[in-house]
């Protein structure tokens, strides 16, 4: 959507407008969501953070400021919540976390099964994520999946553009390094599991 629709939607939203609230929910909602699911790895934690996100927006629009852009006053009170639910309880288990980003996320019914090849690919992204710190991370999302430029990242975290370019770099190197790794160890493991002998056949019962 572009700024013009955007602001003409939140113009309208203002005034109650029940169709622009709904349009202005759907241009953000699965990013939202997407960008949330991928910080927290929990489902049902980004549904919520997401659902009390845009209830705090819709009732604050009149303090919403249009020299910026809307998708970072949404994303910045959508972290804040997430944040705020973090100290408050405690984190998933290692083994939850683990399982939130190597499992992928379930297709939809009737959706043409992936090729092995998109799997693998979605998988070595999940595994080089994993290995990311909670500000590179959010950089590195807020990037190549939200498509966000330096400059708005920058704004949004409060940081320098230089500094967030520098995360960025840091985070696709370590994140090069751990995927290579990863790759290795299952091109190593499968090699080794061909050349095991095959399995003795099962004894059976002399008569």
């Amino acid at each position: 959507m572009d700024r013009v629709n955007e602001q003409e939607l939140i113009r309208r939203a203002k005034t109650g407008d029940a169709e622009a609230i709904t349009g202005l929910i759907a241009a953000h909602q699965e990013s939202l969501y997407a960008f949330m699911l991928r910080m927290s790895g929990r489902p049902e934690l980004a549904e919520d953070v997401v659902q009390e996100a845009f209830v705090r927006v819709l009732k604050n629009l009149d303090r919403f400021d249009p020299r910026f852009r809307f998708s970072t006053w949404l994303f910045t009170i959508a972290k804040r919540l997430y944040v705020n639910w973090m100290q408050k309880f405690q984190p998933a288990s290692e083994t939850d976390l683990v399982n939130a980003w190597s499992a992928p996320i379930r297709p939809a019914e009737g959706e043409a099964v992936r090729t092995e090849s998109r799997i693998a690919a979605r998988e070595a992204v999940s595994t080089g994520l994993s290995c990311l710190g909670p500000t590179q991370l959010e950089i590195v999302l807020l990037f190549h999946q939200q498509e966000w430029s330096i400059s708005d990242i920058a704004f949004y975290l409060n940081m320098p553009e230089g500094t967030i370019k520098s995360h960025l770099h840091r985070a696709r190197r370590k994140m090069r390094a751990v995927i290579e790794e990863a790759r290795f160890f299952s091109a190593d493991v499968a090699t080794k599991e061909s050349a095991a002998p095959a399995p003795l056949p099962a004894l059976t019962a002399r008569t």
